[in-house]
């Protein structure tokens, strides 16, 4: 039995270590072109040889270039990086879109005059001034020697002092006869000044033109944006004198009264204040008579 699976071994590795030769003849003249000796384990080996490269190239390329990306399931930390980045800009834009939407909606509400009374919070102005009017601004010694000093230093500076304010006061559009105030549950979120036509309208504060344009009910309106998230309108214009983009400051004349557009009855500016989105008594704030 030995000897049988000895001349098996030996038979095997004569088989694999015979010699065999690979000729490439010209099929015309039978001229010998090429010729190679090989045997069944030189085959093997160079095939093995061959696979384990073909392998380690294609492992190659595939992990140190872009097509790695293209197997599936796979996620690298670039792809992954740029996703949270991603995920990050999209909140960015929808809280952008969001504030957008919101400030379409009261200059819309605004030329409308649309606003649900439910939604709207209660401005009382009159009641901030009485509490402001209560408190206690009465200064002791330390406080008056405090404030000489600071002023004896501040006399030759030329720069403004850190406690300088700036007040936002508003400058009245123009003076005349409330015909109509303002009336939130009729749906009137302004107050109608009965002036003569061509009464030049002016800027309340310094702001941007949002809007100068016509309207078929309103006539030529103005849309202006102020500091402090306020805005102010003015409708029912003759003619206006700034246009959309413009830059004014307080004072300047926007417009001039009329009485144009289909809900106008007379010679008059109608008049809104807004802050936030919600409309402010325009007579709290300014002295129209």
């Amino acid at each position: 039995m030995s000897k049988s699976n000895h001349k098996d071994k030996k038979s095997l590795r004569a088989r694999l270590l015979a010699k065999y030769r690979f000729v490439l003849l010209n099929e015309n003249t039978f001229e010998e072109i090429l010729s190679y000796k090989l045997s069944r384990f030189n085959v093997f080996t160079i095939v093995s040889i061959s696979a384990i490269i073909l392998i380690g190239a294609t492992y190659m390329i595939i992990s140190l270039t872009p097509l790695k990306e293209y197997i599936p399931g796979y996620d690298s930390t670039a792809m992954r990086r740029k996703a949270i980045n991603n995920t990050y800009l999209l909140d960015s834009l929808q809280q952008q879109l969001f504030l957008n939407q919101r400030y379409i909606s009261s200059i819309t509400g605004a030329l409308s005059g649309n606003v649900d009374l439910e939604e709207m919070p209660s401005r009382n102005v009159q009641g901030d001034i009485d509490l402001i009017e209560e408190l206690d601004f009465s200064t002791n010694p330390q406080d008056s020697l405090l404030r000489e000093e600071v002023s004896q230093e501040d006399r030759f500076n030329l720069f403004e002092t850190a406690g300088t304010e700036s007040n936002f006061t508003l400058f009245p559009p123009l003076t005349g006869v409330i015909t109509q105030g303002y009336d939130p549950l009729k749906n009137h979120f302004a107050v109608d000044v009965g002036v003569p036509e061509k009464t030049p309208v002016k800027a309340v504060s310094d702001g941007t033109v949002i809007l100068a344009e016509w309207t078929t009910e309103t006539g030529y309106v103005v849309i202006i944006k102020h500091e402090q998230n306020l805005i102010s309108v003015y409708k029912h214009n003759e003619s206006l004198a700034v246009n959309q983009g413009d830059l004014v400051i307080s004072g300047e004349v926007i417009g001039f009264a009329g009485s144009t557009g289909v809900l106008s009855t007379g010679p008059h500016l109608h008049f809104e204040l807004w802050s936030d989105g919600y409309p402010i008594n325009p007579t709290e704030l300014i002295e129209f008579e």
